[in-house]
C-alpha cells in the first residue's frame, strides 16, 4: 500500500484520507446508532467495514506524518465532515422508534385521537390537570420516519396548541399495530 501511496502525488492522498476518513465516520455514526436500536447484526458488518478503512487511513498515517502534516490536517477534516454527514444520513434514515407524549385540552383531545384513528394509530389517553385547566396526555409510539408527517398534522389540527414531548424508543413490545 505503501508503494502505491508514494507514487501519488502527496495532495492527493491528502484528499484519499481525507475522503476515506469521511466514510469511516459516518459508517461509524450509523453503526453506533443501529447497535442502540438493536440492529446488531448491520453494526457489526458496517462496523468490520469501518474497521478496514480505518486500518488502511491510519497506516497511511503513521507511515507519512513525519513528511507531510497536511496529511494530518485533512485526517481531521475527514474526521469532523464524517461525524456531521454521518448523523445527517442517520437523521434522513429515521431509524428505530419514537414515542410521543402529547398534552391537551379536551377539545383538541378528540381532534387528535379522530385524527390517529383515520391513520390506523394506537394511542392512550390520560386525563390529568394542567396548572390552570383539566388536561389530557395522549402516548403515541410510532415509526421515527412517521413522526415528523403526524406532529406536523397533530399540531395543524390543534392549533399549536399541544404541549409536546417526543424522545426515542429502544424497545417496546405489544400495543395497538405495533406488536414486535
Amino acid at each position: 500500500m505503501s508503494e502505491f501511496l508514494s507514487s501519488i502525488h502527496p495532495v492527493a492522498v491528502c484528499f484519499i484520507v481525507c475522503f476515506a476518513k469521511i466514510i469511516e465516520i459516518s459508517i461509524q455514526s450509523l453503526k453506533t446508532c443501529m447497535m442502540v436500536k438493536g440492529q446488531r447484526l448491520n453494526a457489526a458488518i458496517l462496523g468490520f467495514i469501518e474497521c478496514m478503512i480505518w486500518g488502511l487511513a491510519i497506516s497511511t498515517i503513521i507511515g507519512t506524518l513525519g513528511d507531510n502534516m497536511f496529511l494530518l490536517l485533512f485526517y481531521c477534516v475527514g474526521y469532523a465532515t464524517g461525524l456531521f454527514l454521518g448523523s445527517t444520513i442517520e437523521g434522513k434514515l429515521a431509524l428505530g422508534t419514537s414515542n410521543l407524549q402529547l398534552i391537551a385540552n379536551d377539545e383538541n383531545t378528540k381532534i387528535i385521537t379522530e385524527y390517529l384513528k383515520s391513520n390506523g394509530k394506537g394511542y392512550t389517553v390520560f386525563e390529568g390537570h394542567g396548572s390552570i385547566d383539566k388536561m389530557n396526555m395522549i402516548f403515541i409510539v410510532l415509526a421515527r420516519k412517521e413522526l415528523s408527517v403526524h406532529l406536523k398534522n397533530i399540531r395543524k389540527l390543534s392549533g399549536n396548541k399541544v404541549f409536546v414531548v417526543a424522545s426515542d424508543v429502544s424497545k417496546y413490545a405489544g400495543g395497538y399495530g405495533m406488536l414486535k
